[in-house]
Formats: structure tokens, C-alpha cells, sequence
């Protein structure tokens, strides 16, 4: 299997950092409609916002501000720079994108299962650009150095407990769908995301 070293260039960089961040906002759009959470820094964003009716752009950028130092300890300065840019991006067109794009009526497992590919298809390309959108990730990787505890699972112990928590905001049906949601998403991006099949700078 021949494996691609080739190198993006800034071009490359700034269509997927565009890309991963509207399609991501397409997201949040429809997230907000179907009055789902999610999980990482984007879910603990959207339960802010509905239990205090704040914008999810501002909590969302606000939410993402301490991470970024651990970012550059971690990953590097250019890591950073993207992520930082991929959220601001995010923020911004998930307070304005509304204005353009309403959803009527979508059935609730249908939405649960689009949500989870169009978040798919954002992070995605994000990571493949050198970006994320949230930090428990690093937060976890830095508890796996300390401490030898996986990564894995300090972000699966936070979602836990977010999910949990979206029960004193959500009913139990809108909270199981929105793992259903969560579910699509990390399984696009388990079978997409391979370091084996797609290697680039």
C-alpha cells in the first residue's frame, strides 16, 4: 500500500480549516433545532447555552480559551494557530449561519444520524488539516503521559458524564438521540481517520 507523504500546502490548509468549520456550523444548526447535545467542548458549550440561553458561539470560544496553552506544550504552535482558527471560525458562522438556515421538520433518528456524519466529515478534514475543535483530547493526552491512564478514556469518562448532565436540561428520548448522534460521529471517525491509509503533513 503506497502511503502519501506529500505536504499541504497553506491553501490546502485554509479550504479544510474553512470546510471542516462551516460544515461543522451546518452542525450546530442542526444540533440546536432538534434541541440535541453532543459531546467534547462543542456538548459542554450546548448545555451552557440551553441552561443559560447564552449563544453557543461566544461559550463555545470562551469554553475552548485555557486549552490552547496545553495545545502548544503538546502538539506545537502550528496545531495551536489552526485550532484556534478552526473554533473562532466555528463560533462566529454558528451565531450568524442561523440567520440563512432554518431546518423544519426532520425526523428525530434521521437528524441523529446527519449530525453525526456532517460532524464526521468537519473533523475530519480538520485533523487532517493539523486542527481540532475541542480540548478534552489534549487534556486526556496529558493525563496519559503523567500518569500512563489512556487518553480514551478520560474523554470517554467526560462525555459520560456531560450526557448525564444534559438529563437535567434534555428528557431522556432527546438525550439517547443525541448518543445516537454521538455514536455516527465517532464511528466515521474510528473507520476514516487512519494514520495507515492517509499520512500527510
Amino acid at each position: 500500500m503506497t502511503k502519501s507523504t506529500a505536504k499541504h500546502s497553506m491553501i490546502d490548509d485554509a479550504q479544510g480549516l474553512a470546510y471542516g468549520s462551516f460544515i461543522a456550523s451546518v452542525g450546530v444548526v442542526l444540533m440546536t433545532h432538534m434541541g440535541f447535545v453532543t459531546g467534547q467542548t462543542a456538548g459542554l458549550a450546548i448545555l451552557i447555552s440551553y441552561a443559560t440561553g447564552w449563544g453557543f458561539g461566544p461559550v463555545f470560544f470562551v469554553v475552548n480559551l485555557p486549552f490552547y496553552w496545553l495545545g502548544c506544550k503538546r502538539f506545537g504552535l502550528a496545531f495551536t494557530l489552526k485550532s484556534f482558527v478552526a473554533v473562532a471560525m466555528l463560533s462566529v458562522l454558528a451565531q450568524f449561519l442561523p440567520q440563512h438556515l432554518q431546518f423544519g421538520h426532520v425526523h428525530p433518528a434521521v437528524a441523529a444520524i446527519l449530525l453525526g456524519c456532517l460532524t464526521g466529515s468537519a473533523l475530519l478534514a480538520l485533523f487532517r488539516h493539523g486542527a481540532s475543535l475541542g480540548g478534552i483530547g489534549i487534556v486526556g493526552l496529558y493525563i496519559q503521559d503523567a500518569t500512563g491512564f489512556r487518553a480514551g478514556w478520560t474523554q470517554l469518562i467526560f462525555d459520560a458524564c456531560l450526557f448525564a448532565c444534559a438529563l437535567l436540561v434534555r428528557d431522556v428520548r432527546t438525550v439517547a438521540l443525541s448518543f445516537l448522534g454521538a455514536l455516527v460521529l465517532n464511528l466515521v471517525i474510528a473507520l476514516n481517520h487512519r494514520r495507515d491509509r492517509y499520512i500527510v503533513g
